[in-house]
Parts: C-alpha cells; sequence; structure tokens
C-alpha cells in the first residue's frame, strides 16, 4: 500500500532526512546499515525508521508498519533516482541563490525554535555543520524538483479531458473539497507618536557612534535590536539579493562597503541601523539594529472603539463591507477588497485547518454577511493593531463539481496525467538503474519498482 505517493514533490522527505540526523531513534532500533543501494547512492536503514516515525507522528493510520516502510523506502528510492538523472542531466544550482535559500530556511527554523544557540543546542551541532548539513538537503531537494519537472515538461491537459476524466470517476472516487471560507478584514493600525519616532532614532544614532568609536556592532544588537529573528546572531540577517528586502533597507545597503555602518532607515518593519558584512556580486549580507516604536495603549484602546463602532453599522446594514472597507481600513489590501489572501494558492479562499488558530477562533463564531468585533492582531511588520473579519462566504465540505469546483478538478486531472508519465518514467528508469533492496525489504509490494 503506497502511503506517501511518491510524486508528491519531496520537500518533506528531504527536510526529514535534514532532521533526522539530528533526532535519535527509540532504543533498539537499527541505526545502522544499508537498506538499498540507488546507483551510487545508498539509502540507510536509519532513514527509513526516522522517516516512519515522522509519518507516524503526522497521519492516524491502521496500516501496517512493514507496509509503510516499504512505502517509505520506495519513495526514498525514487528521491535518489532524480538525482541520478539531474546528475545526468547537467542540472545545476546556482550557489548564490542556494545560499539564499539555505540563509532563509535557517533563519525560518531558529524563529520556530527561538535562537541560533537553541538551534545549535536542540540538534546537537555547531550552526557551521548545521549550515552544511540543511545545504546539501535544499540542493537535492531543488535538483530532484528540476528533475521532476524535466519529465513532465510541456505536459498539459484540455478542458475536454478534464470533463472527461472526471466523468470516468466513480462517485466515491471524486476528489473531496473541504469546508473554505472567504474573508475580508478592516484594520486600524494606530498611528505612533511623533516624540517616539524622534527619541528611537536619536538612540540608533547614538549606536551608531560607539560603533564608529569602536564598540562592536553586533554585541549592541545582541543588546538592543527588537528582530527576534537576527539579534540573537549579532543581528546578522544572511545573504539576500536585490528584492529580498524593504526597498529603502535595501537601497541604504547596497552603498555600504564592508565595515562600514549606515545612517538611520526607516521601512515599514521599523527604525534601523545597517553594517556591511559581505557583498558577492548581487547578493549581501549585513547586520542590523532594529528598533519599533511602541504605540500606546490609549491609541490601541481607540482603534478597538473606532473598530467597534463601524462593526455595528455594518451588522445593522448601515454601510456595506465594501465600502467600509475603502472608507476606513489603513490595511494596503483595502484597494482589492480587503481580502485575505491563502499564501499557499495565492487566492482568497481558505480552508479551515489553513487558517491561525486566533482568525479561526473568531470565524468559528460567525454566519456568512457577519462581521466580527474588534479583535487584536500584529501585522507582517509586528506591530500591535486591530482589525474586523468578516466572512463573506463559508461552503460546507462535497464532492468537487465542475460548476464550482473546476480548479480543483482541473489540477486534479492535471496531477494524476502528469503522474502517469512519471510513473512510466520509473518503471523504464528502475530497468536501467543498478538497484539493490536488503532482503528486509524484498518481498514489498512495490507499486511502480520493477524487483
Amino acid at each position: 500500500m503506497n502511503i506517501k505517493n511518491i510524486f508528491i514533490p519531496l520537500l518533506f522527505i528531504i527536510l526529514s532526512n535534514f532532521v533526522s540526523a539530528q533526532q535519535s531513534l527509540p532504543s533498539g532500533t537499527l541505526i545502522d546499515g544499508v537498506a538499498a543501494v540507488v546507483g551510487k547512492s545508498t539509502i540507510l536503514f536509519s532513514e527509513v525508521e526516522v522517516q516512519y516515525l515522522q509519518y507516524r507522528k503526522m497521519e492516524s493510520t491502521t496500516v501496517a508498519a512493514k507496509d509503510a516502510k516499504c512505502s517509505i523506502l520506495e519513495d526514498l528510492i525514487f528521491g535518489k533516482m532524480l538525482l541520478d538523472k539531474a546528475e545526468f542531466d547537467s542540472l545545476t544550482i546556482n550557489d548564490n541563490q542556494l545560499q539564499n535559500e539555505m540563509e532563509y530556511r535557517l533563519r525560518y527554523f531558529a524563529s520556530q525554535i527561538g535562537s541560533m544557540e537553541k538551534l545549535e543546542e536542540f540538534y546537537g551541532k555547531p550552526l557551521d555543520e548545521i549550515k552544511e548539513e540543511l545545504r546539501k538537503s535544499i540542493k537535492e531537494q531543488n535538483l530532484a524538483d528540476m528533475a521532476r519537472n524535466e519529465i513532465t515538461k510541456g505536459i498539459s491537459i484540455t478542458p475536454t479531458e478534464v470533463r472527461r476524466l472526471y466523468k470516468d470517476l466513480p462517485a466515491d472516487s471524486i476528489p473531496m473539497v473541504n469546508s473554505e471560507v472567504i474573508i475580508q478584514e478592516i484594520v486600524k493600525q494606530p498611528k505612533v507618536g511623533l516624540e517616539q519616532i524622534i527619541e528611537i532614532k536619536e538612540r540608533l544614532r547614538t549606536f551608531r557612534q560607539r560603533v564608529l568609536n569602536g564598540e562592536k556592532f553586533s554585541t549592541l544588537s545582541i543588546l538592543y535590536s527588537e528582530d527576534p529573528g537576527s539579534a540573537s546572531k549579532g543581528g546578522e540577517l544572511g545573504y539576500y539579493g536585490r528584492g529580498e528586502l524593504y526597498p529603502e533597507f535595501e537601497t541604504a545597503a547596497f552603498k555600504l562597503t564592508t565595515g562600514q555602518v549606515s545612517d538611520v532607515i526607516e521601512t515599514k518593519a521599523g527604525y534601523h541601523i545597517i553594517e556591511m558584512i559581505d557583498r558577492r556580486g548581487d547578493y549581501i549580507n549585513v547586520r542590523h539594529i532594529l528598533l519599533r516604536p511602541k504605540i500606546s495603549l490609549e491609541a490601541l484602546a481607540q482603534a478597538s472603539q473606532t473598530l467597534d463602532s463601524i462593526s455595528k453599522l455594518i451588522n445593522n446594514g448601515e454601510i456595506n463591507i465594501d465600502d467600509a472597507i475603502k472608507q476606513y481600513s489603513d490595511a494596503d489590501n483595502k484597494i482589492s477588497g480587503g481580502y485575505l489572501v491563502n499564501p499557499n494558492n495565492n487566492s482568497n479562499k481558505w480552508q479551515l485547518n489553513q487558517l491561525d488558530p486566533k482568525q479561526l477562533y473568531v470565524i468559528d463564531k460567525l454566519k456568512e454577511g457577519e462581521v466580527s468585533s474588534a479583535v487584536p492582531f500584529e501585522t507582517s511588520e509586528n506591530y500591535q493593531a486591530y482589525r474586523l473579519l468578516y466572512l463573506k462566504t463559508k461552503t460546507e465540505p462535497h464532492r468537487a463539481t465542475l460548476d464550482t469546483d473546476y480548479d480543483v478538478i482541473y489540477n486534479w486531472a492535471l496531477n494524476k496525467k502528469k503522474q502517469t508519465i512519471l510513473q512510466k518514467w520509473v518503471q523504464e528508469q528502475s530497468k536501467k538503474t543498478y538497484i539493490r533492496i536488503d532482503d528486509q525489504y524484498m518481498n514489498c509490494d512495490y507499486k511502480f519498482l520493477n524487483k
């Protein structure tokens, strides 16, 4: 039984490999030995075991352990075959792009666990070693994705094919569409007082002068910066390319030479001073100190009261939601209707399990066409603010139909066609590739491999 479809992108698989190297297996678990050899690559028993543990944590299942591990091994073999294809096709990844993605992932992991120091403590390894392993995992992930894309390049599907595939599906095989909601918001972002802005700029100018007088920028960042993602490592951001930072920040940073410190820079995140660490072409690595003006409790209370008044107007039918958004919202998305955009699909539709728990708590109490009272939240720049949430539509879980869910069916049909192509490739490639599987896994019911 195939649990993890081998044609799902390898993000989970490869990142699990990165994590698995850091995690200990239960006592008594086999942690060495070769489960399979694929071309020049090997797959260890420990890789299968750790991914099985990851799978058990993520999925509630009655699938037998042996069947699950067989499926995982098949997925891993497929991943190695994709890497072999990437090497054969001379597929490459830009080093700067790879470095930038590694730094981005590392910052994300550190933000989730608290700091770079806690990351080192959790994995029991120095940061340089973690970076190298993560870099290798990301490289393999990208190369495998590139190889997969090469195999399915040019595959398309016509509306006629979509309708035919849908018509031929048994009723119980039609894809399920989970409950989805469309949400609009009205945001009130309290203004910061001028006195606070002046005070923060003066503090940053003082820090800049202290650096010019010989103090370490990194030490001051650790002590004073309000950027939780970088303060713990001396304000260092890692390598970024053009277009990836706030425009004002980027403009100032690219003008600096190594060791030079900028004047005070204002961005949506707050106020900064920047020190150049290194530049590699169109990529820079800088340190910064970020200070954010504090919004007064009085200003926050006023924002909440204003929104509650607007909520009453909407629920009483005295103003419609679209007009209220245009007239009262402080958010940039007011020009596009105030819709919350789902980053998973860049649409206005959200499955309930994709919502932040705080959002879900509010939305779950609303009926279609109702607006909430004022709820506190943090903006993307980590400022305190208030907003109203309006439930525009909510669908119940249902089988997809061509009339209401064409995009869902189209993507399902296209992926099915790509899977068929990939299945044929795996079957053909496994005949040409040297694959040796340990006796423990020889009796598996593989779906696509030729044993």
